[in-house]
């Protein structure tokens, strides 16, 4: 098992210092009697010194008659010492435990303590041990990212072997841990690594899937994606992100307009895709738009013509297209004497032609009108927008989109800001 990330860069006690004469320069004060005063002392100076058998003797001397917190500290933070010059993985846990124990540790000790409890159970694979370690070394640093995923990373690492409500618990703490770092990244202005939103994505994602099937993760899967394509824009993780969104999204409606959006990303990628996205638009009608989609796929050398379905080759033939094409001018007409509805569908129209300036005034006309879900129309709006080259208009128009379509619509927004204005 990998020791955890911020192990690396804890802090540990590091060197000797005086903790015995009262007028010692020393970096701190500590309540010691006479007797203890003397064994401490004797004990420092064997630990400076390499005679093993001088440390030993020094150690046990001190053990015996350390009857405070003070001294009980003192010859802890010794053997930590000592074990650390020796390479001694069980005296420095003992020294390191011990210290924590006298409850003495100073705020720069003991997250450096606790991390090195935790490294030391996990390489020997104490499970408990490890968790108690790590989940304290949380506390005391709820804003350390690196620690917080460290933790998430450990607690995620038992889902394998995790069954029935046990892993849905231990998931959900996960979830829980990178959603903290994620946060404390962005409140000191930092963006998270790549390698911990696609592990944070992954740990999410995969409660939403069978034999889980929990859609509890489905929006801190969206969250995830969204964070990692805002920081880290690459093709494969929009695909990464946009493949999860559309799973765990289970809209077939929405599942069309996210395709939009990955076709326009240009994302879409293997036969499969191009016909499926396809035949999706044929079934809602949008027969220019299914035939761009294939057109697309055989320029691309994706989709080959023998291939495409009969069905499909007919509903999209050129025959087929030049009639509903035509029909766009009467769909305009009746959109603007009739409802919300004719003015919506009219816009769903001319944007399946590519003609997005026409398909944004009959989204705003639809707005106007009424009665139509204004989310859907202001998400599809705001995409019109934003093919047309309008870009601060689509970005109004999006964020006003609310509701179960308000992450498609961040999602539109972290594309756009990565485009050029």
């Amino acid at each position: 098992m990998k020791a955890l990330t911020a192990l690396t860069a804890a802090l540990l006690v590091t060197g000797g210092f005086s903790l015995a004469a009262a007028d010692a320069q020393t970096p701190r004060s500590l309540n010691l009697n006479r007797e203890e005063r003397d064994v401490i002392a004797a004990l420092q100076t064997a630990a400076n010194g390499l005679d093993r058998a001088a440390q030993d003797a020094a150690l046990s001397a001190a053990r015996a008659r350390a009857q405070t917190p003070s001294a009980r500290y003192a010859v802890a933070h010794y053997t930590f010492q000592i074990g650390r010059q020796r390479n001694d993985n069980a005296m420095q846990t003992q020294g390191a435990q011990a210290m924590i124990d006298t409850g003495l540790a100073t705020p720069e000790e003991a997250p450096g303590l606790m991390a090195y409890l935790a490294g030391r159970a996990l390489a020997g694979r104490d499970a408990s041990v490890a968790d108690r370690a790590i989940a304290r070394l949380v506390e005391q640093q709820p804003n350390n990212s690196a620690v917080l995923i460290d933790y998430a990373q450990y607690t995620s690492s038992q889902l394998p072997s995790a069954r029935g409500p046990a892993a849905i618990s231990i998931r959900t703490n996960a979830v829980s841990l990178f959603q903290r770092a994620f946060a404390a990244d962005r409140a000191a202005g930092r963006v998270s690594p790549e390698s911990w939103y696609l592990r944070g994505l992954a740990v999410a994602y995969d409660g939403t899937r069978p034999p889980i099937s929990n859609a509890s993760f489905a929006p801190a899967t969206v969250a995830f994606g969204r964070e990692l394509v805002a920081g880290y824009p690459t093709p494969a993780n929009w695909r990464d992100a946009l493949g999860a969104y559309r799973d765990v999204a289970g809209d077939p409606v929405l599942d069309l307009d996210i395709r939009r959006l990955m076709r326009a990303a240009g994302l879409l990628a293997g036969e499969r895709e191009y016909m499926e996205f396809a035949a999706a638009l044929a079934d809602a009608r949008l027969i220019g738009e299914a035939r761009a989609v294939i057109d697309e796929g055989l320029q691309r050398n994706m989709v080959e013509t023998a291939r495409v379905a009969p069905a499909l080759a007919t509903r999209i033939a050129p025959a087929a297209v030049a009639r509903d094409r035509a029909a766009l001018s009467g769909l305009r007409t009746r959109a603007q004497a009739g409802t919300g509805a004719a003015a919506r569908a009219a816009g769903d129209n001319f944007f399946a032609y590519g003609q997005y300036a026409d398909a944004a005034a009959l989204y705003g006309l639809a707005l106007q009108k009424g009665g139509e879900d204004p989310n859907l129309v202001n998400q599809r709006l705001g995409a019109a927008l934003a093919l047309a080259g309008r870009r601060p208009e689509a970005e109004a128009a999006l964020r006003l989109v609310t509701g179960p379509r308000a992450d498609l619509a961040g999602y539109w927004l972290t594309w756009l800001a990565r485009r050029p204005a």
